[in-house]
């Protein structure tokens, strides 16, 4: 089987690609980058490194042809029409290419109403998918729990979690579980099935009261809840002109669309996901 990554420089896709090599041989893996020279680490390992253009079709077609397995990363964009713009190259390269399998990262921020500026893609790609003459899987993560541990600095500062997303309770992974589950899926034949859509949660949701009461325990720091508004929260952070895309997940979280609970994670590598408080504490120490 010949594994083809994309995003392999990325925060999830160089995760993935790290569970990857521990399950299959160097040799049958390539990586697909923007910039090759970049990647001399990954060609040092034996793995083939292609140069990848989400809107360049030839050099998409090139790269994935003969592949087998192709996980598709999708890349840092802010709107659903870029990402969609790039799937459709993505998906018509796949089958020019004759693609074996695209297994491609979802999110739970997917549903109808839900006002997430991603929303549109992530409710496009497994209807897209569907419609090609692909086959495929599509792993969606709930939020990662990996940002906290940065921001917990800043938590401590203020003294209180700010996530304007009142009552209502938030999910998580963690980049290094979803990557496990990924690399799993991506090389069992059982689990790897035409159509079928994994969801990676842990076991438990949480409140922001819950989730400040997580983080006073592992900080040692007092830490409560006084949500900031939607407005305030993305003029707070709109490093790189993310603030409105950040605001508008949080306002999908206090409808309640974030709050997703499955036990996909557990069916795929036979434990349960690291729980939070688990998951800060190695983290922290």
């Amino acid at each position: 089987m010949k594994y083809i990554i994309t995003g392999a420089t990325g925060h999830l896709g160089s995760q993935i690609l790290k569970e990857v090599m521990k399950l299959v041989p160097n040799s049958d893996i390539s990586v697909g980058v923007h910039t090759v020279s970049k990647a001399k680490k990954l060609s040092d390992q034996g793995l083939e490194v292609l140069p990848i253009d989400y809107l360049n079709e030839d050099m998409m077609v090139k790269a994935l042809t003969g592949k087998d397995v192709f996980i598709y990363v999708p890349s840092k964009s802010h709107d659903s029409f870029s990402r969609v713009t790039e799937l459709e190259n993505v998906i018509s390269a796949a089958e020019k290419a004759k693609i074996g399998h695209i297994l491609a990262m979802g999110f739970i921020a997917d549903q109808a109403n839900n006002p997430f500026d991603l929303s549109a893609f992530y409710g496009y790609l497994p209807r897209r998918l569907a419609e090609s003459d692909l086959h495929y899987t599509i792993i969606k993560n709930a939020l990662y729990a990996d940002p906290l541990v940065p921001y917990l600095p800043e938590l401590i500062e203020r003294k209180n979690v700010i996530y304007p997303v009142g009552k209502e309770a938030l999910s998580f992974i963690s980049l290094e579980d979803s990557a496990k589950a990924f690399a799993k899926v991506a090389t069992d034949d059982e689990l790897r099935q035409d159509g079928k859509v994994y969801t990676l949660t842990q076991d438990k949701n949480y409140t922001m009261t819950e989730l400040a009461s997580v983080l006073t325990e592992v900080s040692g720091h007092k830490i409560g809840y006084q949500p900031v508004t939607l407005k305030e929260f993305g003029d707070m952070y709109d490093q790189g002109g993310e603030g409105h895309m950040l605001a508008s997940m949080y306002k999908a979280g206090g409808m309640g669309l974030l709050d997703t609970l499955t036990d996909d994670y557990q069916k795929i590598m036979g434990r349960p996901a690291t729980g939070l408080k688990e998951f800060l504490t190695l983290k922290l120490n």
